[in-house]
């Protein structure tokens, strides 16, 4: 089966590394999986404009329902030549649900935008799935879609780390969990080394924000980040994102408060345990173990305990190397792209 995702494709942040591991995955099971669009060097995924030859189209709907360097007469080719049962939209942010606020955090501005959002779909598929196990609407299915890839695993060691933390993400609505994370830090800031947020956002607005108007979701305490001297670095391209994890004895593995509210998965969910770190859960118990397994109860961040939590790993960052592993195992066997793509291609067929 030839696959055809529609994705907004970006260098630096988004979804490329899991399109990577899904065309793998493809050839693999002896089907292929594109992405509509032209050849664009900086950004390696497989490109097709073919779209006779596609069998089903995937529509990745994550921060815009628009097409990526298309238009509507690009739309109407993909839905004139593939059939609506053999249209699947992966609603990847949540954005496919009434106006949702969750701590400053939302999914739309007001309810005319999630009524545009909802009918966008509508128009394109019946097939409105979502990254979590507890969507809210009846009619939306579960499928995780961001998979883990054994491939991307580093050997743990621990001996020569650049950083005691790295955080590589946007700022994007993110402030309120890396507070939590650098308030836990604070009292002992001193026995932890380096520690740096790779993205845009973190010291100052991305260009686009004030064009979009969402200055609010990119807001952050500069001054708190220098008083902790925190180091703000820019983003890197995502095939870099596991080697830039790697430089730190841990990661935070956060998620803004509204995918929190639903329980979203991301990329980072996956990434972070292939990497040669120790990932710690800033999610409540109950999202981690659903995901991780019970295993990973033990690197979750927790009120009063987090900062003991946090100097326990950066002193003896070998005694939790079994855990991640544990971790690796579970999501090899479940969560895997070969494991997301057959369920992908049932989605198709039904």
């Amino acid at each position: 089966m030839r696959l055809m995702f529609i994705y907004w494709p970006f260098e630096d942040q988004g979804s490329g590394l899991v399109i990577q591991g899904y065309s793998a995955a493809a050839e693999a099971l002896g089907h292929q999986v594109v992405v509509y669009g032209r050849e664009n060097p900086k950004i390696p995924l497989d490109y097709s404009l073919d779209i006779e030859s596609a069998d089903a189209v995937i529509f990745i709907f994550e921060w815009t329902t628009d097409l990526w360097r298309a238009d509507h007469l690009d739309l109407a080719r993909l839905v004139g030549k593939v059939p609506r049962e053999r249209r699947v939209i992966l609603d990847g942010d949540g954005n496919y649900n009434d106006v949702i606020s969750v701590l400053g955090d939302y999914n739309h501005r007001d309810a005319a935008a999630s009524r545009r959002w909802i009918d966008v779909c509508d128009s394109l598929s019946d097939k409105i799935c979502q990254p979590t196990l507890h969507p809210l609407r009846e009619n939306v299915r579960t499928f995780l879609f961001y998979a883990y890839n054994p491939a991307w695993e580093v050997p743990l060691d621990f001996s020569d780390k650049e950083y005691n933390m790295i955080y590589l993400g946007n700022s994007k609505f993110r402030w309120r969990p890396m507070q939590r994370v650098l308030q836990a830090l604070e009292p002992i800031r001193e026995q932890v080394g380096r520690i740096a947020l790779v993205g845009h956002g973190w010291d100052s607005l991305p260009p686009w924000a004030a064009y979009m108007r969402m200055e609010d979701a990119y807001y952050t305490d500069v001054s708190y980040l220098r008083k902790l001297d925190i180091e703000v670095l820019p983003p890197v391209p995502f095939n870099q994102v596991i080697g830039w994890m790697s430089k730190a004895i841990f990661n935070p593995v956060l998620s803004r408060p509204t995918f929190r509210h639903l329980r979203l998965v991301t990329p980072r969910f996956f990434e972070t345990p292939a990497a040669n770190t120790i990932p710690l859960f800033g999610l409540e118990e109950a999202y981690v173990q659903e995901i991780y397994g019970e295993c990973a109860l033990e690197l979750v961040l927790m009120g009063d305990h987090a900062q003991e939590k946090i100097l326990d790993v950066v002193r003896w960052p070998e005694h939790y190397a079994d855990i991640v592993m544990g971790i690796r195992q579970q999501l090899a066997e479940k969560h895997s792209h070969v494991a997301r793509l057959r369920e992908l291609i049932e989605i198709v067929k039904s």
